[in-house]
């Protein structure tokens, strides 16, 4: 069997349960190009038992992490030509990486991310324009219409993609520092994007590759992430 490709990092917040999802759906589409490094951030009495169909490395805490210096402790742990970020909540129905890595290729880009779709098959907005306070304000009063960008399966250069499911180049991410962990939740995605493309890199979304979101909005119901969503928005809008 061929040397894994590509490290994916996955946090789970009590989360094991979907995060054995995907490291099925993983094994089931994508055996022999990926190893996987799944973070067990807060204590879960799910277990989480590693696929013996490819490589998986379980991670303990001690204690809490932020999403950025979560995904960066696993990439200390990579070895491999290419990262990708997926959040334990997402499914595939096929094998997106030939199509991400095509991408990067075209288009010169750090990071590629993929079409998502909700489980009802509607597309959401994982490639964005960056935030202003002006867009941000006009959010609060005017429901979006739909995706910032075209998802007709055209690669286009985006302002940036969602931090769902990022597939970076390692020898990228290792040249930005990986994720700024100043962000303890949210906008990490957004902040690593602009850094990428100050840097001279460009930020690759692939709507020829699909994945499936079973959306978790916590910053929509609980207090905590509310404020940190908040807190972070300030910091990038300072930035």
């Amino acid at each position: 069997m061929p040397e894994p490709q590509i490290s994916v990092s996955v946090v789970s917040h009590g989360q094991n349960a979907l995060a054995a999802q995907l490291l099925s759906d993983l094994g089931e589409h994508c055996r022999g190009e990926v190893r996987a490094v799944v973070t067990e951030n807060v204590p879960d009495p799910a277990s989480l038992a590693a696929p013996a169909a490819y490589p998986v490395e379980i991670v303990r805490n001690s204690a809490p992490k932020g999403f950025g210096a979560n995904h960066n402790a696993a990439f200390a742990r990579c070895a491999t030509p290419f990262f990708c970020v997926v959040n334990p909540d997402i499914r595939l129905k096929s094998n997106p990486f030939p199509r991400l890595r095509a991408a990067l290729d075209a288009e010169r880009a750090g990071v590629a991310g993929p079409l998502v779709r909700s489980p009802a098959g509607k597309v959401e907005d994982s490639a964005r324009r960056y935030p202003t306070a002006a867009s941000l304000l006009r959010k609060l009063f005017v429901p979006a219409s739909g995706p910032d960008y075209p998802t007709d399966g055209r690669r286009l250069e985006v302002d940036w993609v969602a931090g769902m499911f990022m597939l970076f180049r390692s020898e990228v991410f290792r040249a930005v520092h990986g994720f700024d962990e100043a962000y303890f939740l949210y906008y990490e995605d957004v902040d690593i994007c602009r850094r990428l493309r100050r840097a001279g890199y460009g930020v690759a979304y692939a709507p020829d590759a699909e994945v499936v979101h079973d959306a978790r909005r916590a910053s929509r119901r609980d207090l905590s992430h509310m404020r940190h969503h908040a807190a972070s928005i300030v910091r990038f809008l300072l930035r």
